[in-house]
């Protein structure tokens, strides 16, 4: 039986009994271990995405004239122009009339990949050992963040090996996120989740935080470097995941959180049921089959929250791609940053989204209205993203402010759809315990949320180059308010519960 038991047990568990003594951990202990490890690879999932964001101004360069053979740069400095493109301020070809666009057309590739993936991702992740599926995706993942930032030692300039890198890195990263929510709701159980994954959701931020200050504090050195960099954290962070992630309960021999021994059973008994769940069967002869794509989408709620992650994401992702470029750009008091000092500051908009998303999932599990609470995060965003674009320059205070609250009103619903939401849907009573479904409904979630992330920077880019970042910020105002209304049935439907009256529930 414990052989059995033990088959997809991590390599590193032989080590952790043989150092304390062989005593088997706690059920607690594992869970606990789970919650650090999925943080921390999801954590240097958005570590390595962060760094695009970094060096955009960088490789974008500053606006310049000619002048009788120098170059007059957009802060009054001069450089002479010669053959050598890093000597023509940016990187070529991105320091071109369309380098804003091209810079888009890069976000495209890697995030249109990613939200690709995502749907066959979930899917595959139902299906494969969750810890293999999720490390080969973190090795791979850094392999191509690491050959990005080659391009810098080897003087590459060819758009199309960029296009291509960011393709596969965006491939391999759609791994993470069905797989990391899968793993932490067998541990879960049912429930009430939106606080504690509203804690745990914090390492979106945490990474983009990590990824900023890494890729900032390398530019120094030169712009290959803060690719380089989270790209060997990525590989160590998926060697960490192989030698000690445990999936599930049963992997170690204890029970899944949902299982329910039958009253009068004994320790025999629940092994034996620990032992069905993993071997795929709730009973003898009866398999439990992986939920089909298309079912998934008719789970009531799915098709409201994935077409409200759309926008919610378009806008997140606008900030994690776009802010630092546009903090360079748009001086604060009349004075405009280094990219360095925008880099850095750029942070301050994901540490308003760590207490925006804690504070949706605090308020979700209170009220048990997770649409309600999406919905008022998101329209009151609005407010905030407007006062940011048209008072955040006169002022670096008031800058600094409206940045976090911006951070908090756009990431909590994002942080809540993606992670409690994807979860209390993909165990959603219509599936009647299939607990195959949830990679799959996570990821047609994220998946669609990420169609989402890779359009908004890419017309980001395209809009920014003509039209300014007023009209960048009218696009964010408008999804906004669409992400909002997405949810209106469901929120009459929650204050109808709220207020005692009875719902007619539709079949699926």
């Amino acid at each position: 039986m414990r052989s059995r038991q033990l088959k997809n047990a991590p390599p590193g568990l032989e080590i952790l009994q043989a150092c304390s003594g062989g005593r088997k951990p706690s059920y607690n202990w594992y869970k606990g271990s789970v919650l650090i490890l999925t943080f921390l690879c999801y954590m240097g999932y958005h570590a390595a995405r962060k760094p695009p964001s970094i060096v955009k101004s960088i490789l974008r360069g500053s606006t310049t004239t000619v002048q009788k053979g120098r170059l007059l740069l957009a802060d009054g400095g001069l450089a002479i122009a010669a053959s050598d493109p890093t000597t023509l301020n940016g990187w070529a070809p991105f320091n071109g009339d369309n380098g804003q666009t091209l810079l888009g057309q890069i976000d495209l590739a890697f995030l249109g990949t990613y939200a690709i993936g995502m749907f066959f991702a979930g899917h595959l992740g139902d299906r494969v050992d969750l810890r293999l599926f999720l490390t080969a995706g973190m090795v791979f993942s850094g392999i191509f963040t690491f050959l990005f930032g080659m391009g810098y030692f080897w003087d590459m300039h060819n758009f199309s090996y960029y296009v291509m890198v960011s393709i596969m890195a965006g491939l391999f990263q759609s791994t993470g996120w069905p797989s990391v929510v899968s793993i932490v709701a067998n541990w879960s159980g049912k429930g009430k989740r939106g606080l504690i994954m509203g804690i745990w959701n914090a390492h979106t931020s945490v990474g983009n935080i990590l990824g900023t200050v890494v890729a900032a504090a390398m530019l120094s050195k030169g712009w290959g470097y803060s690719f380089v960099v989270p790209g060997f954290l990525m590989i160590a962070l998926g060697v960490l995941m192989y030698t000690g992630l445990v999936v599930q309960p049963s992997d170690v021999g204890h029970a899944n959180p949902d299982d329910k021994p039958v009253a009068g059973s004994n320790r025999h008994d629940d092994e034996e049921i620990t032992m069905l769940k993993e071997s795929g069967k709730e009973a003898p002869g009866k398999e439990v089959e992986s939920i089909h794509f298309m079912d998934a989408w008719r789970i009531p709620g799915v098709t409201a929250f994935a077409f409200c992650l759309f926008f919610s994401k378009l806008i997140a992702y606008t900030f994690l791609y776009w802010l630092p470029y546009y903090i360079k750009s748009t001086p604060i008091e009349g004075r405009k940053l280094s990219a360095k000092e925008a880099g850095d500051l750029s942070v301050l908009f994901d540490v308003g989204g760590v207490a925006g998303g804690v504070l949706a999932g605090h308020l979700s599990d209170k009220s048990g209205a997770s649409a309600t609470v999406a919905t008022a995060f998101t329209l009151l965003s609005v407010p905030c993203l407007y006062l940011y674009r048209t008072a955040g320059h006169t002022s670096f205070a008031l800058n600094v402010a409206l940045m976090m609250a911006s951070g908090f009103f756009v990431n909590g619903p994002y942080a809540l759809i993606t992670t409690a939401v994807s979860a209390d849907l993909g165990t959603h009573d219509s599936l009647q315990g299939n607990a195959k479904a949830l990679a799959t409904v996570s990821a047609i979630i994220d998946g669609m949320g990420s169609i989402g992330a890779a359009l908004g920077p890419m017309l980001t880019g395209f809009i920014s180059d003509r039209g300014g970042f007023d009209m960048v910020f009218v696009m964010l105002y408008t999804s906004a308010v669409t992400a909002g209304l997405l949810l209106i049935k469901l929120v009459i439907k929650e204050l109808a519960v709220f207020r005692g009256k009875p719902v007619v529930a539709k079949p699926m």
